[in-house]
């Protein structure tokens, strides 16, 4: 960073550490002890939509190395890869998660590469999952209200963010804690 760039207060982005992703398996330990969310073995991954040649190879490349791998797109146009493993293995997911964001990144399309989240459900019927920026390396919880179109459980997603605080780089620029309305295994 330069000099002009501290007196202007610009500082540099940080950059995407997918190893940040290995420490949802202690965060679903502490959400279980702390607010009774399992993890329900979905998780998914969110990228900008892009076409050609390379991207089809990448996602064959995906398919062949993540089991029952899933494409769908949103409303607003993203692509989303859904992963499952059964609810009690959060490490083999997670391992899925990083496998298909390096392969995303390895094949030039990091730029494109948005979220990625893991779910949770609660035996009451909530939801929630752990989203994993990744332009800024950094989690933020996503409640939404069940049953209600478009509504989050603002109070829910603070006492999570305060319960898995010693297990995850977590956002503290709430503006940043986008909803993820639709998301695949949510």
């Amino acid at each position: 960073m330069g000099l002009f760039d501290s007196v202007f207060g610009r500082s540099r982005p940080v950059k995407p550490d997918l190893d940040q992703l290995f420490g949802l398996p202690s965060a679903a330990i502490t959400l279980e002890i702390a607010a009774g969310f399992r993890p329900t073995g979905t998780g998914s991954v969110c990228f900008a939509t892009v076409e050609g040649g390379a991207f089809d190879q990448v996602l064959r490349d995906l398919n062949d190395l993540v089991e029952g791998l899933r494409s769908s797109r949103d409303e607003y146009g993203y692509t989303w890869l859904l992963a499952e493993r059964p609810p009690e293995d959060v490490s083999a997911l997670v391992i899925d998660l990083h496998a298909i964001n390096t392969a995303l990144e390895d094949g030039g399309f990091g730029p494109q590469l948005l979220c990625s989240l893991a779910a949770f459900g609660h035996p009451d019927g909530r939801r929630l999952a752990l989203v994993y920026l990744y332009k800024r390396g950094t989690f933020y919880p996503f409640a939404p209200v069940p049953g209600v179109h478009e509504k989050r459980d603002t109070a829910l997603e603070i006492q999570v963010n305060a319960s898995v605080t010693d297990d995850l780089r977590l956002e503290s620029d709430l503006s940043r804690w986008f909803p993820v309305w639709g998301a695949p295994g949510l």
